[in-house]
């Protein structure tokens, strides 16, 4: 299941995702998604910060849609991209907390753990990020306090 349109997605990760984001970057292609690859480019050791910064600001400034946030366990790059207020990325290991990461927070990042989740779970989660619309009512407040909690 596809987004009916074509999206911008950025994507990185950290080295010990390296080879699920090349295999995510051409499932987006094949998709019809532009697919935007921040890197890094080969499995030598780097921080996952750096590229997790990377990918908020790609997000942030609008250059990209949708960001896909990858590293060994999730964690670390999802709490750099959520360093930028415009970013709310959602940490997820199954279709159904990609499906609801969409609908009730209006996640526009997810991110995953490559030593933790397999390329075809990681294949689904993606697939439902992107289908899942945001259901907007009860939840526009609550994901306005995300970026600003004096609201």
């Amino acid at each position: 299941m596809q987004v009916p349109r074509t999206v911008r997605i950025a994507i990185a990760s950290d080295h010990a995702a390296f080879a699920l984001k090349a295999e995510l970057a051409v499932a987006l292609a094949e998709w019809g998604h532009a697919v935007i690859d921040l890197g890094p480019f080969s499995d030598a050791r780097v921080d996952y910060p750096d590229f997790g910064y990377a990918l908020a600001q790609a997000v942030a400034s609008g250059e990209a849609e949708r960001g896909v946030a990858l590293c060994g366990s999730g964690i670390g790059i999802s709490i750099a991209v959520n360093r930028n207020p415009a970013c709310r990325a959602a940490l997820v290991s199954d279709p159904y907390s990609a499906t609801l990461a969409r609908e009730h927070n209006d996640a526009n990042v997810i991110a995953m753990g490559a030593r933790l989740i397999g390329p075809d779970q990681a294949r689904a989660c993606l697939s439902a990020f992107l289908a899942g619309p945001f259901a907007g009512g009860r939840h526009v407040a609550r994901v306005a306090k995300l970026s600003h909690p004096t609201l």
